[in-house]
Order: structure tokens, then sequence, then C-alpha cells
């Protein structure tokens, strides 16, 4: 049991949260919700204790274990089964202790514990967690150095889920999962024996896992029974309650007002006008019902251009050399709606890019119309705006020659009007960077929209409304993304992208998670060692071991790129102090400024293709 009680915390003078209070059950999912910035980390941050709060507590039975999922991804030469087992501490210190040469006495004692938390399961227990998470039998053996952020991250999940806290704190843990290990993780939070409080924005998890909803809004929270899709239809009736009420108090207020205007003068009825006024005085506003607009997104919809917009005929396409994807035959026309589905690493980013045209084929063809405008958004432009820069200034140079009316159109299309137009883009939230760029990206009305992971940065509400825009927009659809509920509402027809090729799935989204999900269950009953009988580890290694050297030079790439996005990052932030100093030159730093931000985003494209082909390269075939 977790008790909230009176809690208040404060982040630069204001209260994000505010005399906050609720008891959560011992066991099951909870799931922390709340608009962006509302306080859902600040809340779980005190939960796992890195946070004193201003006034309350958080109460926990004396003894609970507590799990918590940072933002930190693990580091250098260990393995990620290694890092895995190391997690429980227990075990690691039990093990080192006996074969540092215990006493016979100390080690029967040893054993005795080590039976008692079950340790030795602990390598099955670590390895299936890990392949639930992406990570086969080769990767598990491989450096934590040798991944991206995004794979480490995976494995600081996969060390958390392995030592079994009594509470489990998970903030968006999904976010650097692909859907198919986003669906191992659902089911395995199922069946989870202790506590979990769930941040999430992602209405499916939500509603499988979840039983309990906690909301988070205006400082206070408020615990409802049931999945997301309950909550949200209690929260509706709370609210017409509370507007029947305001409405009521309002007419009541009215009332109580005219008597005193038509009264307090007559000595007649001046005490009776006198004890109205107190009775009004003393009236507490019933609370507005909240109204926060849906974060707006509005695709502009393009000229009428003939089929196909492209295709694909046994086109190849890889970098420096090697082909990732094979003999691709694809066909994307004006009214298509394509969600690209498979883990990370099997090539979807690059088959993204292939049909937009930013990389070449290899072999084979790759036909666009003439006249095709595409709009292709990534997860890495939101952190690329210039955070110095206005939404309407980025918009402007963006839509050079535009009028400023032309401009400010594009802008409120996606809720950017008056003041928010005007906002410096470095205090803006993930959500709103999000949507400026989006706006940015479809200013030309493009035939066709490439979404790669478009809802990282945005919240439930924010997700509902870009599939309700991509519904209204009249041109083709291709998205990546790990949220089931975004391809379900978006996409009419699923590609599996998967052993070097890509091709039509038949089925829903729906079938294909019934598909994940009997894998993973053949995977977890394959009896211990079935892997060693059909592939003899020795050989395993060494395969592995030279797929890493050949793909060496993508290594190098990718570590020399993200080498110089660091060197850039570090010349953009001199450039930045130098400009609060108010110098003579500013217009010269200005420039410079420009250059730098060109040469980070070079940067990031070039890390990101580098990883996402070295990834491909060193994957066992």
């Amino acid at each position: 049991m977790l008790s909230v009680q009176n809690l208040t915390v404060r982040l630069g003078g204001r209260a994000i949260i505010d005399g906050a209070s609720a008891t959560l059950p011992p066991r099951g999912c909870v799931g922390l919700i709340g608009r962006n910035g509302a306080g859902k980390s600040t809340m779980m941050k005190v939960m796992a204790g890195t946070i004193d709060p201003d006034g309350g507590s958080i109460e926990r039975p004396r003894g609970t274990r507590l799990g918590w999922l940072k933002q930190e991804a693990p580091m250098g030469q260990g393995t990620p089964f290694e890092t895995v087992l190391a997690a429980d501490t227990e075990r690691a210190a039990l093990i080192a202790e006996e074969d540092a040469g215990a006493s016979p006495e100390r080690v029967a004692d040893i054993h005795e514990r080590l039976i008692a938390i079950d340790a030795h399961t602990a390598p099955a227990r670590a390895a299936r967690i890990l392949v639930g998470l992406g990570f086969d039998e080769d990767m598990q053996g491989r450096p934590l150095d040798s991944y991206s952020g995004g794979w480490r991250m995976r494995v600081a999940l996969a060390a958390l889920l392995f030592t079994r806290p009594d509470v489990l704190l998970l903030d968006e843990p999904s976010n650097h999962l692909d859907l198919e290990s986003a669906l191992w993780l659902e089911n395995f939070l199922k069946s989870y024996p202790g506590l979990i409080v769930l941040i999430s924005h992602e209405r499916d998890l939500l509603n499988r896992v979840a039983g309990m909803i906690l909301h988070l809004e205006g400082g206070k929270v408020q615990l409802y029974t049931g999945n997301y899709d309950s909550f949200e239809r209690q929260r509706a009736e709370r609210l017409a309650q509370l507007e029947a009420a305001r409405t009521a108090q309002a007419t009541q207020r009215a009332k109580l007002q005219d008597y005193i205007a038509r009264n307090s003068a007559r000595a007649s009825t001046a005490k009776q006008a006198q004890s109205r006024q107190k009775a009004l005085a003393k009236m507490q506003p019933v609370a507005e019902a909240a109204n926060d607009p849906t974060m707006k997104f509005d695709f502009p919809s393009p000229e009428p251009l003939r089929p196909p917009l492209v295709t694909l005929d046994h086109a190849d396409v890889g970098y420096d050399g090697r082909a990732i994807l094979n003999d691709l035959d694809i066909r994307l026309d004006p009214d298509d709606r394509l969600a690209l589905v498979g883990r990370n690493g099997n090539g979807k980013t690059t088959l993204a890019r292939l049909l937009i045209g930013q990389l070449p084929t290899m072999a084979g063809t790759r036909f666009a119309s003439g006249k095709l405008k595409v709009g292709y958004f990534t997860q890495y432009q939101v952190e690329e705006l210039d955070g110095d820069a206005t939404p309407v200034l980025m918009m402007g140079r963006a839509m050079k020659g535009s009028s400023p009316s032309a401009v400010r159109a594009q802008l409120g299309r996606f809720g950017f009007t008056g003041p928010t137009a005007e906002q410096r883009i470095g205090t803006m939230s993930g959500g709103e960077k999000a949507r400026l760029a989006l706006a940015l990206v479809t200013r030309d009305a493009p035939h066709l929209i490439v979404l790669d992971e478009p809802t990282n940065h945005l919240d439930i509400d924010c997700r509902e409304a870009l599939v309700q825009a991509l519904a209204g927009y009249e041109g083709a659809v291709v998205v990546v993304s790990h949220d089931r509920h975004v391809i379900e509402a978006s996409a009419d027809r699923l590609v599996l992208v998967d052993a070097g090729r890509a091709s039509t799935f038949d089925g829903s989204i729906d079938d294909y998670e019934t598909l994940i999900l009997a894998g993973s269950n053949a995977n977890a009953a394959a009896p211990a060692g079935a892997k060693a009988q059909r592939i003899d580890p020795k050989e395993a290694r060494r395969q592995a071991a030279a797929r890493r050297e050949a793909a060496k030079p993508l290594r190098q790439a990718m570590l020399a790129a993200e080498a110089q996005m660091n060197r850039l990052i570090a010349e953009r932030e001199a450039v930045d102090e130098q400009m609060t100093q108010a110098p003579a030159d500013i217009t010269a730093l200005m420039q410079k400024r420009g250059v730098l931000d060109a040469g980070i985003t070079a940067a990031e494209d070039a890390w990101a293709a580098a990883s996402e082909a070295y990834d491909a390269a060193v994957a066992a075939p």
C-alpha cells in the first residue's frame, strides 16, 4: 500500500502539486495520468524519494522494496545479460562472498538464502526478460557501449523488472520500445505480483493493464476505479454534475444579488438584504468544469495528384554499399494509409526514407510523381527546434516569400494564435514543440505525410487530436509508431518490415498482436538449452564477432557523428553565452548560430542513419 497524504511540491515558487491525497492498493496497476506539465513525473520522483516534498508525505509499509525506472541509460563494457543479473544486488553479493572463500558454515547460510530468493532461476529469468525486450542471444552478449541510448534504456528497464520490487514505478516505459517489445511488456505487467504506478500516454496500455486511474489536475489528485476508458466515462459524468451544480449556483447567486440590489435601500427590508449579503459572501464557488482545449492539429489537404504517388520495384536500399532491405515492391496511392511494423533495427526508418526519396535505391527502381510534396516528421525534429526563436519566426524562415497572414494561418492550424505564436520555443512543452514541428513539415500541403514515432511527446488528448486530424487529411499517410491506438485508428494497411524484406501483413493490428504474442510464448516455453542444441554457442559468438568486425566502419561513423554533434552543441552553447552579454557583433553571432544549427541537424541525421545501419549489420541472420 502507498499512501499520499496532503502532498505539496513547489517548483520555481509555484505549487505544482497542492495538497494531494490518495491511498493506493498493495497490488495491481495504477495509471498516473494528467496533461503534459501537470506534475506526474514530479509526483513519481517524490514517491521514489528523489525529491523532498514541501508539505505532506508519502507513506509505505516498513520494508517495502521500491524500484524506479530512472531516465539514465547504463554504460560500459559489461553486457546486457551481466547488467541485468547484477541488478539483484543481494544475489550478486552472496555469490561474491562464497567465491571469496567463506567458511563452510557461512556457505551453508549463503546457499539457504540463495534458495530462498530463487537465485538458481535468475539467469533464465534475466534472459527471458531481455528476449522479451528485443535482445536475442547474441545481443545479450554484446558490450553496452555498442548500443544506442534507446537500446541501453531497454537494459535499464530489464534490470528493474528483474529485481521484482514490491512497488514498481514506471515513467513512460514504452517510449524506447517497438510495438513488439511493448506488447511483451504489457503481458509482463498484467501478471506482476506487486503494486505498479504507471505513467503512460498510451490508451491501449492503460486499458489493458491498469485497474485504477490516478488523475492529476490543478495540483490535486482523484482516484478512479477501472481502466482508462472507465475513467473517461466517470470523469465525463463528474464534470457534467459539476457543471450542473455550477449553473444552479450561478442562478441562485443572481437571485441573491438581485434581491440585495432591490432591497438594501429600504428600511423595511434592509435587514433581510444584509442577511442575504452574508449568505452570498459565504457561498463557495463550485469548481468550473475543466475545459482544456484539445491540442489542435489540422493538416492542410494537398492539390489532387494522379496515382501512384510512389512505386518501389524490386528495390534494394541500405548504407555504405550494404543492403538493409531487399527486393521491395510497394505502391503508394493518394488515399493510402500505411503503418510500418516490425522490431527496431529491422529497417522501418530506412524504408520510410526510401519512400520519400532521402535514400537512393541500390538496385531496382523508385518512381515518384514529379509534383509530389512530402512532409516527413521524426522524433529528432522536436529537439532540433531553435529554442531562442518563436513559432512565427521559425515558420517565417520556412515559408520564405509568404505573407505574414499565410504564416499565421499555418500556425493557427496547429493552435498557435495570438501570444502563443510569439512565445519563445525554449519555454514550450514537448507537446507544443511536436505540434510546431508538424506545422513546419506540412506547411506546403504535402501529398504524403510520413510520421516516424510522432506520439512520444504527446499526451492522450493530443494523440486523439492527431488521430482525428489524420482522418480528415486528404493525402497519403505512412506511420511508424508503437502506439496501437494510433496505428489502428490511422492506418488501413500494415507492412511488416522483417528479415531484410517488407511485405503487406494480411490482417489487422489485433491479428499482428496475436502473432507476436504466439511467438513470444513459444520462445518462453522452449526448454533450457534448446537454442544451444540448434546453434553451437562458440560458433554463434564467432559469427557475432565477425559481424561486429565487418560493421566497424559503421560504428566508427556512428561515433564520429556523435562526437561531431557534441562538438557543435558545445560551440552553440558558447555562442549562446556570448549572445546573452549583448555584444556589438550580435548579427555575426546569430549567423554563426544558424550555421551551427544546420551542422547539428546534419550530424544527427548521419548518426541516426549509421546507428540503424549498424544495428542491422550486427543483428543475427
